[in-house]
């Protein structure tokens, strides 16, 4: 598995917090995909809206457009990465 940075772990929990995730495997891939059928989180197009909610809030950073979105939402990484970078 690939390294999982701190603030990659912050934001697992945040966003098993935001999307009340049942039973979440304690380490997810930072790889995986964020929303969608693969998800290990078992997340949906609706926990995207809670997940982009919870970050703007926490982090103050604007997420964009449903294309913006999209990218920025498909693993624990490319949100991470997001943040780090602030809005591209």
């Amino acid at each position: 598995m690939a390294d999982v940075t701190s603030l990659e772990t912050e934001l697992q929990e945040l966003i098993i917090d935001a999307c009340n995730v049942p039973d979440a495997p304690e380490e997810v891939d930072p790889e995986a995909p964020l929303i969608g059928p693969d998800s290990p989180l078992g997340l949906d197009s609706l926990d995207a809206v809670e997940v982009v909610v919870a970050v703007q809030k926490k982090y103050d950073v604007r997420i964009g457009g449903q294309d913006t979105s999209r990218e920025v939402l498909r693993s624990l990484r490319t949100l991470a990465d997001f943040i780090r970078h602030g809005q591209s």
